[in-house]
């Protein structure tokens, strides 16, 4: 038996559609701006060189649902509507042509954003941790098994913020696809079971107030409900 100093705390969890059991979370990994239209909006232009990453640890997992808190340290905490993927298997250079055959599910997520602090981070050329690595911030549905899911390429993806469309856009529009972004990530991580990603948000960010409710999802994948408490 281990001899913890303390008790280490339990995994983060994601539970699975139609089964009883949980997907234990590794590491989270973000696509940083995957369509031209949100890169546009944010002052940007879109690297087609190679992929962008950063990442939120396994405990800002939140489930999309019921309430959500509005971080603190911030005045200006934006949405970003994601599709999401969970590998159940990996490995280093991956093809591109066996990277589908790694997913385990997917999900709809949000990437919560402290975009006063990004902001700031991005004047002072520091990193970006406190803006994104925040609690509650890595915000996601239930994984729907692959074989389930009709496609990573193509669907509506959106969020309504208090019944008005904010987000809405099509998978097609992704400037790296879910097979590019595994080929090129296992050139950099040994990528494993327990790895989620984050594809990266489509144009229409904005910020949130206590009191509002998002709604959204990926078709075939999966639709939420939460609120901003």
């Amino acid at each position: 038996m281990t001899n913890y100093l303390f008790q280490p705390p339990a995994p983060a969890v994601i539970p699975i559609f139609g089964s009883d059991k949980l997907y234990p979370v590794n590491r989270v990994f973000c696509v940083g701006r995957n369509y031209e239209a949100h890169a546009a909006e944010m002052g940007a232009v879109v690297d087609r060189e190679a992929p962008f990453y950063f990442t939120k640890s396994p405990t800002t997992i939140i489930m999309a649902e019921g309430e959500i808190a509005y971080a603190p340290r911030t005045e200006n905490y934006h949405y970003e509507m994601e599709l999401v993927f969970a590998l159940k298997s990996g490995g280093t250079d991956i093809a591109e042509a066996d990277a589908l055959s790694h997913i385990f599910g997917c999900a709809a997520g949000i990437d919560m954003t402290r975009r006063d602090l990004q902001n700031k981070a991005k004047e002072t050329r520091r990193p970006w941790d406190t803006s994104k690595d925040v609690q509650q911030s890595a915000v996601v549905t239930p994984l729907r098994a692959m074989e389930e899911v009709p496609s990573v390429g193509a669907g509506r993806i959106h969020l309504e913020q208090n019944g008005e469309i904010k987000q809405d856009a099509d998978l097609s529009q992704m400037v790296w696809s879910v097979p590019e972004i595994i080929a090129d990530l296992s050139t950099m991580y040994t990528l494993c079971e327990g790895d989620v990603i984050f594809m990266g948000t489509p144009a229409g960010v904005g910020p949130v107030q206590r009191g509002d409710v998002l709604t959204g999802g990926v078709d075939g994948i999966a639709d939420f409900e939460l609120k901003i408490a």
